[in-house]
């Protein structure tokens, strides 16, 4: 489903690992980890076709329209852009062929889904760190695109958000899709994942999240 070959991305001349060659199978769920900076965001860009390699190749074997959905860091979006939640969850209906009251329909029942309902015409500056970030998620719903990029996804997200965050990912690898996850939090990591990309800038390590991943200490309590 996704194969790089000899890939080495970063700023130009300045390379973040050594080439790295790597294949994701479709209907594969996997965790990008490694420290800051190290350039997870960057291979998702480089994935989705966003940002260009500086050496090697990436063949992602979906459909040229709509086979491709990422998910950004909320940083990068513009909130003072004159939008409303509702708009900008629309946004996901790209690529897809639904009747308006089909499209009415879903919308709406994806809204309810992550609990942003009543917000719909809230502009995007008036909205907190986690609803904003459940209405990106929420745009990803209403694509049904096989590939799903998703640069941390439950950031800004409290508890219960980060929940229904990691319930929805099931959902939709149930679905078959295909879902590269970058994430800090290494206990969701390793729970909710298969297998994981670690970055270095010594190069890539690939394998099962519970290999890779060792489970953390309890904290003893006094």
């Amino acid at each position: 489903m996704i194969t790089c070959t000899a890939l080495r991305w970063g700023a130009p001349g300045q390379p973040l690992t050594p080439a790295v060659d790597f294949t994701l199978q479709q209907g594969s769920l996997t965790g990008v980890i490694g420290p800051n900076g190290c350039g997870k965001s960057s291979l998702l860009k480089v994935i989705a076709g966003l940002q260009k390699p500086l050496a090697g190749k990436v063949a992602v074997n979906v459909p040229r329209r709509g086979g491709l959905a990422f998910l950004p860091q909320q940083q990068h979006l513009d909130r003072q852009f004159p939008i409303s939640l509702q708009e900008l969850v629309a946004a996901g209906f790209w690529g897809t062929q639904l009747a308006p009251p089909q499209r009415r329909e879903r919308l709406e029942a994806v809204l309810e889904d992550w609990c942003l309902g009543g917000l719909e015409q809230r502009p995007l500056m008036a909205l907190s760190g986690g609803q904003l970030q459940r209405a990106l998620l929420a745009r990803m719903s209403l694509a049904d695109s096989p590939v799903l990029l998703l640069d941390e996804p439950h950031a800004a997200l409290d508890e219960d958000g980060q929940a229904l965050c990691w319930k929805h990912i099931h959902a939709w690898h149930d679905q078959g899709r295909t879902l590269v996850i970058v994430c800090h939090d290494l206990a969701s990591v390793r729970q909710h994942t298969h297998q994981v990309l670690q970055i270095k800038n010594t190069g890539c390590i690939f394998g099962a999240s519970k290999e890779l991943i060792r489970p953390q200490p309890q904290m003893q309590v006094a």
